[in-house]
């Protein structure tokens, strides 16, 4: 990561060009947002002086206290590969602030970040891994986007099979310049799905990348006419998009999963790590899956995780102890979806992990059998739960957590909690082709 002052900043923006600053942050749905300003207001950027009305963000503030600030992260400035070379732009992920100089509650970095000091506290930084799938479909002639796809890839499929191949390497290409460290990038199972994964880093710079890891795949994608989504489960009958998260706590350098001596070569901190995961797990997914789509995903019969059990021998678990060992040791969750929004999804994960750290929780036996060709009897045998079955179960779940509740705060999860609601209650009054093609001719 670069480290920027003022002065470092200004003279990039009069070397570089740089004409145009977006000034960037995230609301609490995962939404990217903007405000952007030319250079001739750069003095007043760089001493956080950049207001905006709080109320025009859905889930942020109310009208009368509307008034918010936008601090600029001055080691997140880039300049944007793909905008113009005169005149260019640039942009700073920025954290919110009231008036008064103190951090907006519901800002979502900022609940990341109250976290992330919890862990600081005990001497522990939080890594993240993610690994971001996604599809890439065609538009309509008017630009509109659709789920169609004349592709017919597999997993690690080739051109001309995989005829987003030409659409991903720019991708790459476009993140490595801008600071990315691209490990792997390959098509997906399903058809027009793929998958680009980026190096591990502390757990903000992470949930940063992925905001902007997002923003470049859609931006690259609409540049070779295709439509780059993040849903879910954006069609029946194939794989839906995970996004993985590999996790790791470090002490002095030192990785703390990893335990040459220990059981698996993992050390009791790792396992209580992993127990407070599970304990927690019903309550973060309203956090970690936020859709009525998502739930459309975490089905049996395609690769997604459906019950609450971890292993280091096979995938169907909700949690997999990957192979490598030493600095790599990490605890693998498998139920987020890139839907997400990415600073809560870290939030609640590493406070349920640091909750099982410091209550030294202990997993049950890890599940080493395909677990979804067990029985009933078996699962309830070795004591494995579901994850919520749709959107209302992981709201319900999500208001009976104390811990997910602590993290999100009183007003974050208000707004949360009725958004949520409200977009379960639209779902659930519709009338889909799929009523009509079952009832319509018959009944």
């Amino acid at each position: 990561m670069s480290h920027y002052t003022k002065k470092d900043i200004i003279r990039i923006v009069e070397e570089e060009d740089v004409e145009f600053i977006r000034l960037q942050f995230t609301d609490i749905f995962g939404n990217l947002k903007n405000v952007a300003v030319t250079t001739s207001q750069l003095e007043k950027v760089l001493d956080n002086k950049c207001m905006f009305d709080g109320s025009s963000i859905e889930g942020f503030t109310r009208i009368e206290e509307s008034d918010m600030y936008l601090y600029p992260d001055l080691d997140t400035f880039e300049i944007f590969p793909w905008r113009p070379q005169q005149g260019k732009v640039a942009r700073f992920i920025c954290d919110v602030y009231k008036p008064d100089g103190t951090p907006y509650e519901s800002d979502p970095r900022y609940i990341l970040k109250k976290v992330i000091e919890e862990a600081n506290e005990l001497g522990l930084t939080f890594n993240v891994g993610p690994e971001c799938e996604f599809f890439l479909f065609d538009l309509e002639d008017n630009g509109e986007p659709t789920n169609r796809s004349t592709e017919r890839g597999g997993y690690f499929d080739v051109s001309p099979l995989d005829l987003g191949e030409n659409a991903r390497r720019e991708m790459v290409l476009t993140l490595e310049e801008m600071g990315f460290e691209i490990e792997a990038s390959h098509h997906e199972v399903a058809p027009a799905q793929h998958e680009i994964d980026f190096k591990y880093d502390n757990a903000l710079k992470t949930a940063d990348n992925i905001m902007t890891f997002k923003l470049v795949v859609r931006t690259i994608a609409k540049r070779h006419g295709l439509h780059a989504t993040f849903m879910p489960k954006p069609k029946f009958g194939i794989n839906g998009s995970g996004m993985h998260i590999n996790m790791s706590l470090s002490k002095d350098g030192k990785n703390i999963f990893d335990d040459p001596s220990g059981k698996l070569g993992l050390s009791e901190d790792a396992y209580h790590f992993i127990a407070g995961l599970m304990k927690h797990m019903e309550g973060m997914s309203a956090i970690t899956n936020p859709l009525v789509n998502s739930y459309k995903r975490l089905v049996p019969g395609y690769e997604a995780p459906v019950y609450i059990a971890w292993s280091a021998k096979n995938r169907s678990p909700l949690i997999r102890i990957p192979a490598a060992r030493g600095t790599s040791s990490r605890v693998e969750l498998r139920c987020p979806d890139p839907s997400a929004n990415p600073y809560l999804a870290l939030a609640v994960c590493l406070k349920s992990g640091l909750d099982g750290i410091k209550n030294k929780l202990t997993p049950p036996d890890s599940v080493d059998l395909n677990i979804f060709t067990m029985t009933t009897e078996e699962k309830l045998e070795k004591g494995v739960r579901s994850l919520p079955g749709s959107l209302n179960e992981a709201i319900e779940a999500l208001e009976k957590s104390d811990l997910v509740k602590g993290v999100l705060g009183d007003h974050t999860l208000e707004k949360y909690l009725e958004a949520k609601k409200a977009e379960w209650k639209e779902y659930s009054i519709q009338v889909s082709k799929w009523e009509m093609d079952q009832y319509l001719h018959r009944i």
